[in-house]
């Protein structure tokens, strides 16, 4: 029996499930071409950074203020930054030339925290070419005097002033440290978001013992932290206008099939092709398609969503039942 490995996200009509995540996979039109021709449906480039952006707007501010000092005319005479091109070039031609090179969709990730003008990098994406926007918000509120309901606001402005200025769909890359987080996902949606990324997986740091220093340690997922993703996004399938994707623990035929079956419109793969290389993508889909032909679904569309919430037999075990079950069979196991 054929199956239908087609799925829709963020509006665009992907060939398969499986997208390559932003990564270090994805940033090279060599890299790029490789997890295409490995079967990947669509790729997500690296962050772009509010600081590079930021960074480089000043860079050229201060060189074309350099020995204005000598004249105070000459303040008057130079043009102010938002009048020039200063964005960051050489991502704008990775765009471009993974557009051309590829025919799956290219979908750049921006990433920022702070309301301001380099959210209007945004539109020079779309220029670009980008089918989409992943916009991928990271912020720690470390300040005592930040409260919830200001950090919410926060991310809800800045997916509005993304997606306000750009026709293409803007998917929102989600923490999942919110204390209300289906309340979240329906304004993040309310606020423009056409995609939830699920979820952002934040590097955390580490402290060096022999030089006493703090440093980024960087640890790539398994397989057992799928589970947050796969039970928000069968509580959500169906309840927000938005698509839904799973990133954060896809490794095997399995992981995928249960994001899948939990609701989610795509998986996004990072770990599993640093580790694997870019043919695990084929691996993958030749046994996602085996499982479900041989348990007759025609289509993945049939698939997903199909043990969300919402279709499950025991929408309780997606809450506080199954933590009750969960621990008390694990009593057991000692009696």
């Amino acid at each position: 029996m054929s199956v239908d490995l087609r799925s829709r996200y963020l509006g665009l009509e992907l060939k398969n499930p499986i997208v390559a995540a932003a990564s270090p996979m994805t940033n090279s039109i060599d890299r790029l071409k490789r997890l295409e021709n490995a079967g990947v449906a669509a790729v997500v480039l690296p962050s772009l950074f509010e600081e590079q952006i930021e960074h480089e707007e000043m860079a050229a501010h201060n060189l074309m203020l350099s020995g204005t000092e000598l004249s105070p005319e000459a303040h008057g005479f130079f043009p102010e930054i938002r009048n020039y091109r200063t964005g960051p070039e050489n991502y704008l031609r990775l765009i471009g030339e993974a557009k051309q090179a590829l025919s799956v969709p290219v979908i750049p990730s921006l990433n920022g925290y702070t309301p301001g003008g380099w959210t209007q990098i945004a539109r020079q994406f779309e220029q670009a070419g980008a089918d989409a926007i992943e916009l991928n918000i990271y912020f720690l509120a470390t300040d005592l005097d930040d409260t919830s309901t200001e950090i919410e606001k926060r991310y809800t402005d800045l997916v509005e002033s993304v997606s306000s200025i750009v026709k293409i769909p803007v998917a929102v890359k989600v923490s999942p440290y919110f204390s209300a987080m289906a309340n979240m996902a329906a304004r993040l949606a309310g606020a423009g978001a056409s995609g939830l990324v699920l979820f952002n997986r934040f590097l955390q740091p580490d402290i060096l013992l022999d030089e006493l220093e703090v440093a980024p340690h960087l640890v790539l997922s398994t397989s057992d932290e799928l589970r947050l993703a796969l039970r928000w996004i069968a509580i959500l399938r169906g309840r927000v206008r938005a698509s839904l994707a799973a990133t954060g623990g896809a490794h095997t035929p399995d992981d995928v099939l249960k994001l899948l079956l939990a609701g989610a419109d795509c998986v996004m793969l990072a770990s599993s092709l640093l580790n694997k290389g870019p043919n695990h993508v084929a691996t993958l889909l030749t046994s996602v398609e085996k499982w479900m032909a041989e348990r007759e679904y025609v289509s993945v569309e049939q698939l997903k969503g199909s043990l969300s919430q919402h279709a499950c037999p025991d929408p309780a075990a997606f809450e506080r039942t199954n933590y009750m079950k969960a621990l008390t069979s694990y009593t057991d196991n000692f009696m």
